[in-house]
C-alpha cells in the first residue's frame, strides 16, 4: 500500500505543475463538465463566499468566482505554489471578479472559523496524510450550515485513461504506487463514513459514470500522462518515453470500436454539512 506524506506529494505536484498549467485551457471543457455537478452539489450561488482547495491551474475556482458574482468571494488555494501558476494567469482574463489565490495547508488553513458558506476541492482530498484533520479544518472554517463538496475519483477499473495510460507506465517503468491515492474513496461510504466520524451532517454521496467516445489514432491520452505521470517523465530518455506512448497508443487501439475508443469515468462527488 502506498504510503502518504505531505512532502512526497509536495514535491509529486511541484514536478507536474508546468504540464498542468499547459493543458489547462485545452482541457477547461472537459473540466467544466465535472465543476459544473460539484458547484451544484455544494450550492454554490451568487453572492456566496467560497474557499476552494487543491485549486491547481485554477478549476472549480474560477467557474465558482462567474457564480457568485461582484457580492461573493472566492478564495482559491494549493498546498504547492507553484501548482497555482496556471491559475493567476487564467484569473486575470476572467471578466468580473477573480479568485483569491493562496497557498494553504488543507490540514492547516490560515482562516478563521466560519469565514466561508461553501467549500469545495475536486480531486484533492485523496492526497492528504491526515484526512481526519483536513475535514476538520473545513468544518472549522465553515459558518454553522455551511456547505462542503468534495469530488473524488471512483474505481480505477471504471475509469479508462488512468488504467490504459497508469496501466502502461506502470509496465514500462515499475509500479512506484504513485498511483494508488488517486484511488484512496473509490469505494463506496468511504469518505462518507469519515465525515460522519468528524461530525458532519446530511452526508451524502452521488456518482457520476459518464462515458465518452473519441476518435482511434488521436493522442487524446496525452493530457493524463502529462499531468498524472509527469513526475516520472522527467529526465526519462527520449527513446523510453516514446516506447511508453506506443504502448499506450497499441492499448487504446484495442479497445477501439468502429473507429471509436469509448472512455469511460467514474466520479464521486460527497458533501457534508456542518
Amino acid at each position: 500500500m502506498h504510503t502518504l506524506d505531505t512532502e512526497t506529494e509536495r514535491a509529486r505536484w511541484a514536478a507536474s505543475a508546468e504540464a498542468w498549467d499547459r493543458w489547462a485551457d485545452p482541457m477547461a471543457d472537459m473540466a467544466d463538465k465535472l465543476n459544473r455537478p460539484l458547484l451544484d452539489a455544494g450550492g454554490v450561488a451568487e453572492g456566496d463566499r467560497v474557499l476552494d482547495l487543491a485549486s491547481g491551474a485554477g478549476e472549480p475556482a474560477l467557474s465558482a468566482a462567474r457564480r457568485v458574482g461582484s457580492r461573493g468571494l472566492v478564495v482559491g488555494s494549493d498546498l504547492v505554489p507553484g501548482m497555482m501558476a496556471g491559475a493567476v494567469r487564467r484569473a486575470a482574463a476572467l471578466e468580473g471578479e477573480a479568485p483569491v489565490f493562496t497557498a494553504a495547508d488543507m490540514t492547516a488553513l490560515p482562516f478563521a472559523d466560519g469565514s466561508f458558506d461553501r467549500v469545495t476541492c475536486r480531486f484533492g482530498v485523496m492526497f492528504v496524510p491526515d484526512i481526519a484533520g483536513a475535514l476538520a479544518e473545513l468544518r472549522r472554517v465553515l459558518r454553522p450550515g455551511g456547505t462542503a463538496a468534495l469530488m473524488v475519483w471512483g474505481r480505477r477499473d471504471g475509469n479508462a485513461l488512468f488504467e490504459v495510460v497508469g496501466g502502461a507506465v506502470e509496465a514500462l517503468l515499475g509500479d512506484d504506487g504513485s498511483m494508488a491515492p488517486l484511488f484512496r474513496f473509490a469505494e463506496p461510504g468511504s469518505l462518507t463514513g469519515l465525515m460522519r466520524e468528524g461530525g458532519w451532517s446530511a452526508v451524502a454521496e452521488s456518482d457520476l459514470t459518464p462515458v465518452r467516445k473519441v476518435p482511434a489514432g488521436q493522442p487524446f491520452w496525452q493530457a493524463t500522462l502529462d499531468m498524472v505521470c509527469g513526475h516520472r517523465l522527467h529526465g526519462l530518455p527520449e527513446d523510453r518515453r516514446a516506447g511508453i506512448e506506443a504502448e499506450i497508443t497499441r492499448r487504446f487501439a484495442g479497445r477501439a470500436g468502429d473507429g471509436m475508443i469509448p472512455l469511460p469515468a467514474h466520479v464521486r462527488i460527497v458533501v457534508g454539512t456542518r
